[in-house]
C-alpha cells in the first residue's frame, strides 16, 4: 500500500481539509478550470470535471464559484492561463516523490518546489527518474468500523473494483481509473460511507522509513501539499500508521 494513500486518508479522516478551506478552494478551482479547458464544460461527458465538482461541493464551495471556474476553463469568461506540470525528486531514505501541479508561472513554481525539497534533505531531479515507479489507479477508502469486508466486497467487486485491502483502520478499494466513478456510485447507493475517493498513483514498491527520517519525510510531504500550485504528491514511503497519526494530530 502506498504511504501517500495512508497519509492522505488519515489527514482526510481528521478533517484537515476543513481547517484549510481557502487553500483547498484555490486548488479545486484550478482543477475545475483545467479540466473544463481540456475536456469541456459538461461534467456528464467529462469525468475529470465531474470529480472536481464533487470535490468542490464536498468542500462547501458556492455554486457560483464552481460555475465561474468552469466558464474560465471553456473560455466563456477571461481568466488566468494555467499549465499542468510534473516534477520528480527524492527524499530521505531514498523515497521517490512525484509532484503534480497547476501553475501560471512554471519558473516560480519549480524554484519554490526545489527549495522545499532542499529544506527537508531531499533533491528535485528529472521527472523521468521517478515517474516509472508510479501507476495510475482508482482508490476508495472506507472506515473499517462502518462496514465488514464481506459486505464491502459484495458491492465493490460487482461494480468493477479490482481488489480490497486491509489498511489497518480502513479498507482500501482499488479500481482501474476508468471504473472509479462506477464503484463510488455503487457504494454510495448501498449506503456505504466513503472517506475519500480519487484517481491516484501507486508505487510498484515501497521503502520502509523510520525514526527521524520518517518525521522528515512527512514534513516534506506536508510542505509540498501546502504549496498553492500543487494538486497531488505521491511517494513510495512505508511509515507506520501510528507515526503518521501522531504527526498529523
Amino acid at each position: 500500500m502506498s504511504g501517500h494513500s495512508k497519509w492522505h486518508s488519515i489527514k482526510h479522516k481528521k478533517g484537515a481539509a476543513d481547517a484549510r478551506r481557502s487553500k483547498i478552494w484555490t486548488k479545486i478551482i484550478r482543477e475545475i478550470t483545467t479540466a473544463a479547458r481540456q475536456g469541456g464544460g459538461d461534467p456528464s461527458h467529462n469525468p475529470r470535471l465531474r470529480k472536481a465538482i464533487d470535490d468542490a461541493k464536498a468542500a462547501n464551495m458556492p455554486a457560483d464559484n464552481i460555475e465561474k471556474a468552469i466558464k474560465r476553463g471553456t473560455g466563456e469568461i477571461e481568466g488566468v492561463a494555467y499549465e499542468e506540470v510534473t516534477y520528480g525528486g527524492h527524499g530521505p531514505s531514498g523515497v521517490m516523490v512525484l509532484v503534480e501541479a497547476i501553475t501560471d508561472n512554471k519558473n516560480r513554481t519549480v524554484s519554490e518546489i526545489r527549495k522545499i525539497f532542499s529544506k527537508y534533505n531531499g533533491s528535485l531531479g528529472e521527472t523521468s527518474s521517478v515517474n516509472w515507479m508510479f501507476t495510475p489507479a482508482g482508490l476508495i477508502v472506507c472506515d473499517k468500523e462502518k462496514i465488514t469486508e464481506e459486505a464491502l466486497m459484495e458491492v465493490a467487486i460487482e461494480a468493477g473494483a479490482d481488489d480490497i485491502k486491509d489498511a489497518g483502520s480502513t479498507w482500501e478499494i482499488y479500481t482501474k481509473p476508468q471504473n472509479l466513478e462506477a464503484v463510488k456510485e455503487a457504494l454510495t447507493k448501498a449506503g456505504i460511507e466513503i472517506i475519500s475517493a480519487e484517481v491516484t498513483k501507486l508505487p510498484q514498491s515501497t521503502v520502509k522509513v523510520t525514526g527521524k527520517d520518517a518525521e522528515t519525510v512527512l514534513k516534506l510531504f506536508e510542505a509540498i501539499e501546502e504549496h498553492d500550485d500543487v494538486q497531488h504528491v505521491y511517494g513510495n514511503f512505508d511509515i507506520d500508521e501510528e507515526v503518521m497519526e501522531k504527526f498529523s494530530s
